[in-house]
């Protein structure tokens, strides 16, 4: 490893670890909502997935020397008035953006504006790290009470609907907050981000993508419900209530991955080390030159700069 990657990486993992200490709480409720919530158990296997696509990078990496640059120094104090300012509200999701927010932050201010432009989906990915998706389980209650009925009515089964009280001869079903479908449309939405930027390069085959990823979740918990309602009519709620939860968590979920993915095979654009920006492209961008010229800083300033901002937010809190 040249030597300078070798400085800049020890003078990163010593400015992570000091934000990670710092917002130690945050990443300790973090890793409990995703080990404990079944919502946010698929975030288990993000941070192998950006340390692969980091890896991905590696190769590129070595063709750049890292330079501090200090308007990252900027983001990593934003970073800190998010956290400090959620902390003290006591919005989980504020304080939990800015912890992680801390971490990016410092890619930029001490790999340097390069290095980030080549991590830029690692560090986006990062981002889907804060556990988020509650603030939309109402109306997605509604909607799917609005597409069962709909359907139910369809197959000529009586119903009436009361927000998300569903009314039928075998009885009122109620789409409860585990029945929304919040925790299939996220891991839909993460994964759709990581196979729109490895596999597509066309931004309009992404948006189609994206779309496919939030629309068919939302339809396809609505065509489990009614099928649910559907069935309880002829083997009785509680038996058909049962069979669903079964296959929804072991097999539907899997089967609508599969089809979309398969549905968006054949318009795959690369493979995933191909993804993103490479050295040279880098390079020849004038641009990108400029800006660094005009914010390049030492790393020992940049980290020390790190440091002292993490014991001033650390002073005003307590």
């Amino acid at each position: 490893m040249p030597a300078a990657w070798r400085s800049a990486l020890m003078a990163f993992g010593v400015g992570v670890l000091a934000v990670m200490l710092l917002a130690a709480r945050e990443w300790s409720e973090m890793a409990h909502q995703w080990w404990n919530i079944d919502t946010y158990n698929h975030l288990l296997l993000l941070p192998p997935i950006i340390a692969w696509l980091a890896h991905l990078k590696l190769g590129e990496l070595a063709r750049i020397t890292p330079r501090a640059f200090w308007p990252g120094l900027l983001l990593l104090v934003a970073a800190l008035g998010l956290w400090a300012a959620g902390r003290a509200s006591g919005i989980n999701l504020i304080a939990h953006a800015g912890a992680v927010g801390m971490v990016q932050a410092s890619v930029v201010a001490v790999l340097g504006l390069r290095a980030s432009l080549l991590l830029a989906l690692p560090l986006a990915l990062g981002g889907l790290l804060v556990p988020f998706g509650d603030e939309i389980i109402p109306p997605l209650q509604l909607i799917t009470a609005d597409i069962a009925v709909a359907l139910t009515h369809l197959s000529g089964v009586p119903a009436r609907v009361d927000g998300i009280h569903i009314d039928t001869p075998a009885g009122l079903f109620i789409v409860a907050e585990a029945c929304s479908g919040v925790k299939f449309l996220i891991a839909m939405v993460t994964l759709g981000v990581l196979v729109c930027f490895t596999r597509f390069a066309s931004w309009q085959r992404r948006a189609v993508f994206m779309a496919a990823c939030i629309i068919v979740p939302v339809l396809a918990n609505g065509v489990r419900a009614w099928a649910t309602i559907y069935v309880a009519q002829f083997i009785g709620a509680e038996r058909a209530t049962g069979f669903d939860h079964i296959v929804y968590g072991w097999v539907f979920f899997a089967i609508i991955v599969a089809a979309l993915l398969g549905a968006a095979w054949r318009f795959f654009e690369r493979e995933p080390e191909d993804y993103g920006w490479r050295a040279a492209d880098l390079a020849a961008r004038h641009g990108i030159a400029r800006t660094e010229n005009g914010a390049l800083a030492p790393g020992g300033a940049a980290l020390a700069t790190i440091a002292l901002a993490a014991i001033a937010a650390l002073a005003a809190i307590l």
